[in-house]
């Protein structure tokens, strides 16, 4: 077995407990010995999970680029593998072992090779124990909290440590000025907060990811200030709890309202967010979409459950009836949103009737679209420790299946109104299906299909909507 160098393993009690009760900044810089360190080398990159993973994906690429390091596209040809990992459900840290398994006979074929295992996966006790135990391919496991220590931890391999694990059990310093390889000369992701405090009896995520730690308002608006000067048509600002941005500050009074509403003064052309909790979507942040302008029509509001007894076995902290009465506010002051959510069936507890109150709800509030999923325990949170006999596999898929169909129900109906409409699409790239055709998006975040010339990949066009489908807009270019 390899000689491993331990820096830090995770632990989560020490997770749970917020150590740092105020935000530490830094700076992220390399010196000179760093600048070589990649000569003639290729990474490759594998990203599972939610947009932060995609956006933490690029600062790592950033900082590889910045070492000289070059990307590859062909795993066989890397020196240094990155697993960007994702640890929501129990599905997504299977898939990723299965790769890693698959991985070790590049490591036989070149005993060089230099694995990394990053991401929230990194920070469940049982995952490192499982890979220091089966998994010798690995060289460098390295948590959420400070992924800006992989130059320094690759150094380190190169200068003759077999093997480093660094997993911060607390809140690392927010780290600015990382550098970024984007995937998108288009839409870019912006971090606005990291972590999150909710403590959802189902989710790893505040284990995973700390507590809410939030940038300050001047470096998220010239990031996107920069963007805008470098051609980027759209920012999506992203938060595990993106509207509780700001609550965390001690000394400045500034919230997520305040900060849309400085970004709408900016004549970038569009601006999204996500994810939203209805717990801390306030009046004054509804107001601040009804801006308009460049702020997108669109909004995803995770309800998990329309049942309030669930909701609170889910540690939600609100009911059905407040989320109601937020979506009718919504909807008042923003009547051509579109609102989308993510809903869980299955949890432990959940009767027929608890569930036919989530099919209430969804019918009331008419959903454009939805994620749902069957309930999945993760380790180390309160759910876990629940059962229920009474909800078998069948029934959770049965469940699983007549939401899909309500859901879908409303995926249609959604799209459908915007069939012989007139509509600003931003075309992103080609369509996975038809080369001759491009793909892009309109206000609301519908995907539309469209005849054109690549030229126009990058622009805003006027698409005039001809067929509604359940999952996309086919239109002609005016």
């Amino acid at each position: 077995m390899k000689k491993t160098t331990i820096i830090s393993l995770p632990n989560q009690k020490t997770e749970r407990k917020r150590i740092n009760k105020t935000n530490i900044f830094e700076e992220f810089s390399l010196d000179d010995s760093f600048f070589t360190l990649g000569k003639d080398k290729l990474y490759y990159i594998y990203t599972y999970g939610c947009q932060e993973n995609e956006a933490d994906s690029e600062k790592i690429m950033g900082m590889l680029n910045h070492m000289s390091y070059k990307r590859t596209m062909d795993v066989e040809k890397a020196d240094v593998i990155v697993m960007n990992t994702c640890a929501i459900r129990k599905n997504a840290e299977d898939k990723v072992f299965g790769e890693i398994g698959r991985l070790k006979p590049l490591k036989r074929r070149n005993p060089n090779l230099i694995t990394i295992i990053c991401g929230c996966m990194s920070q469940e006790e049982v995952v490192v124990e499982t890979i220091l135990k089966k998994y010798q391919n690995v060289d460098i496991v390295v948590g959420t909290h400070n992924i800006h220590d992989i130059p320094l931890m690759l150094k380190r391999i190169y200068e003759g440590h077999t093997r480093i694990v660094n997993v911060l059990s607390h809140e690392g310093t927010i780290v600015e000025s990382i550098p970024v390889i984007r995937e998108s000369k288009i839409a870019a992701w912006v971090p606005i907060m990291y972590g999150c405090d909710e403590f959802c009896s189902y989710c790893i995520v505040p284990y995973t990811r700390g507590k809410e730690r939030s940038r300050l308002p001047e470096n998220i608006i010239n990031e996107v200030k920069k963007l805008k000067e470098e051609g980027y048509k759209q920012v999506t600002l992203l938060g595990q709890n993106v509207n509780a941005y700001g609550k965390d500050f001690i000394d400045i009074k500034y919230d997520f309202a305040d900060l849309l509403t400085d970004l709408h003064k900016i004549d970038i052309e569009r601006i999204r967010f996500t994810t939203s909790n209805p717990k801390d979507f306030d009046s004054r942040q509804v107001d601040a979409m009804a801006l308009g302008g460049n702020i997108m029509p669109q909004l995803h509001l995770p309800v998990q459950s329309g049942s309030n007894k669930v909701l609170r076995a889910m540690a939600r902290r609100y009911t059905k009836e407040k989320y109601l009465d937020l979506v009718k506010e919504i909807k008042a002051k923003i009547p051509n949103v579109s609102l989308t959510t993510d809903i869980i069936v299955g949890f432990p507890g959940e009767t027929d009737e608890d569930f036919n109150e989530t099919l209430d709800l969804v019918k009331k509030v008419e959903y454009e679209g939805a994620f749902t999923f069957i309930f999945s325990p993760r380790e180390g949170t309160p759910a876990a420790k629940l059962s229920d006999p009474l909800i078998t596999d069948e029934i959770a898929h049965e469940r699983l299946y007549k939401l899909n169909e309500l859901v879908n129900e409303g995926y249609l109906k959604g799209n459908m109104r915007f069939l012989n409409t007139i509509q600003d699409v931003l075309i992103e790239g080609i369509s996975k299906n038809n080369p001759d055709v491009l793909m892009g998006y309109n206000p609301n975040g519908k995907l539309v299909n469209v005849k054109g010339d690549k030229s126009l990949i990058g622009q805003i066009i006027k698409v005039k909507i001809t067929d509604a489908k359940s999952w996309s807009l086919d239109g002609e270019a005016i």
